[in-house]
């Protein structure tokens, strides 16, 4: 399962049922767990530590430095968790020794082709990331959001769980959780709606989170207040809980919705 022409360092440990294809190179101090599969001209370098069950495709890059003028050569870390899917060409990049020194791949993520994750990010669970999409260093993207195609994501912005940005669209606020982004600059377009049919969130819940993105997005009221306001909401619901903090925690400010055009 291990190709003659593959090159994998001594100090690299590779789980049981692991297979790796011709040209690909596993440098030391890389952690390979059970039942991945490494294709052909794959480059893994560490420290990294993989869980099991990851598939990672041709001309992939994973675990090499930050191209960061900070960094220097320091032990920095990646870690991913476990069944992710890592298409062609997609490049992730450990931490800085700045920032938290690591940078985090959850389970069940699917990264499209040429997807790029940048220095010090976070990724929960079940995220797809589609062709191109970016996320520089420092980003933190919450579970089951979904970033379509040539997305950019720039330094430090969030993007909440159960997110959705559209195609090509440019992310200069933080991206609420539940909340449909799209264009350039991103503008919000309401809630995610087909996530929330998917999850099979009952009409109540759904009411809720309507009510909560209005609250936050279209009464006019400032943020704190508008917060306040859905404080016992948030306690019944924990859907919009998730949307509340996140809202909460912003520090870059949320993506906003564009003003209407009056014809």
């Amino acid at each position: 399962m291990i190709d003659a022409r593959a090159i994998i360092d001594p100090g690299a440990e590779l789980g049981a049922n692991v297979s790796v294809g011709p040209w690909s190179i596993i440098g030391p101090d890389v952690v390979v767990g059970d039942d991945c599969e490494i294709g052909p001209h794959v480059v893994l370098k560490g420290p990294t530590r993989m869980g099991s069950g990851n598939r990672i495709y041709q001309f992939a890059t994973v675990g090499e430095g930050p191209p960061a003028f900070a960094y220097h050569g320091e032990p920095t870390v990646l870690e991913i968790g476990d069944n992710n899917t890592i298409r062609e060409g997609v490049t992730i990049h450990r931490g800085l020794a700045t920032d938290r020194g690591r940078t985090v791949i959850g389970n069940d993520n699917l990264l499209m082709a040429y997807v790029h994750v940048g220095h010090d990010c976070v990724l929960g669970d079940r995220i797809v990331m589609a062709n191109n999409a970016s996320a520089a260093g420092h980003v933190a993207i919450g579970d089951e959001a979904v970033l379509s195609g040539y997305v950019g994501v720039p330094q430090f912005r969030s993007v909440g769980a159960y997110s959705f940005i559209g195609a090509m669209s440019l992310v200069v606020k933080d991206v609420p959780a539940f909340v449909s982004v799209n264009g350039n600059p991103a503008g919000a377009t309401g809630l995610n709606v087909e996530r929330m049919r998917r999850m099979g969130l009952d009409a109540e819940v759904r009411d809720a989170l309507k009510d909560a993105y209005n609250m936050v997005y279209r009464r006019g009221l400032p943020v704190a207040k508008a917060l306040g306001e859905l404080a016992e909401a948030a306690s019944r619901f924990k859907e919009v809980a998730c949307f509340v903090e996140s809202v909460a925690g912003s520090e870059y400010g949320i993506t906003r919705e564009r003003r209407r055009r009056e014809d």
